[in-house]
């Protein structure tokens, strides 16, 4: 009889283990986003200044499973050459990123990123639309397909559309909707859309996902912009994602944006 509730209890004890790890296990049943305009890792306050430490130690605080990283320099002169990619991973010690070039910048590159924990196995870089009679510097969506550990796959999406002007960057949200319609995966939409809610572009974002925040925080503390959200995270089709929470770290002074960080629940 004590041998059978030994066992009982045993089992219950597994069970329980069991549970615990699908809800909390990164990737599992839960996942940690986060989006950080990096302002190519020069702090505001700081001049001249470039301090990827600062960058690496706010990701490794909050410790997402995946990141979006925008305003990044790799090998360009005003950061002295350093490759801000590489060595944000390499200071995370996340097994994987991906790097795509905006424009080329001062001998080097200039662009977004992705940083994952999980494998990235399938990365691309889509060229996204922009009117050649206004100009403005061209953008990009990086992409990448994630196998997470429980064997779910989604496609996780790295922008920061125009910021000079609203036609290119309605533009560029409409060539987003139209790569992420044709996904065969779950697709999260991160970045800097350099656009507030209410606005043509957030409106049009809104069409084919669901943000993860409404009546968002400021992301911006930037002088003239203090009331402003700008960086969201996004879910397409949003059924597939329940929002467990969402935050914006507005004591983080390490760039002149907030770092965003949503945690969501996986429903497929």
């Amino acid at each position: 009889m004590i041998w059978s509730n030994y066992r009982y209890i045993t089992f219950l004890l597994i069970v329980f283990v069991m549970v615990s790890w699908a809800q909390k296990s990164p990737g599992g049943k839960i996942i940690k986003i986060m989006t950080y305009n990096t302002h190519h890792c020069n702090p505001p306050d700081k001049p001249g200044v470039i301090d990827v430490q600062a960058i690496a130690a706010v990701i490794k605080k909050e410790n997402p499973d995946i990141v979006a990283l925008q305003e990044i320099d790799v090998n360009t002169k005003r950061d002295g050459q350093i490759n801000e990619a590489a060595e944000i991973a390499a200071q995370t010690d996340y097994p994987s990123f991906y790097f795509a070039k905006t424009i080329d910048l001062e001998g080097g590159s200039y662009g977004i990123m992705i940083l994952s924990k999980f494998p990235l196995i399938d990365t691309a870089t889509h060229k996204l639309p922009t009117n050649e009679t206004i100009g403005g510097e061209h953008r990009v969506l990086a992409t990448a397909v994630v196998r997470l550990p429980d064997g779910k796959t989604i496609t996780f999406g790295c922008t920061h559309l125009d910021a000079e002007h609203k036609e290119n960057r309605l533009l560029q949200i409409r060539e987003i909707n139209n790569i992420a319609g044709k996904s065969a995966y779950p697709f999260l939409l991160v970045g800097d859309f350099n656009s507030g809610e209410g606005s043509k572009v957030i409106d049009m974002l809104d069409q084919s996902f669901t943000r993860t925040c409404t009546h968002c925080k400021p992301t911006l503390h930037e002088e003239g912009y203090a009331d402003v959200p700008i960086d969201f995270i996004a879910c397409k089709p949003g059924s597939n994602f329940t929002v467990q929470s969402h935050n914006v770290l507005q004591n983080i002074n390490a760039s002149d944006h907030y770092p965003v960080t949503a945690v969501l629940k996986l429903n497929f």
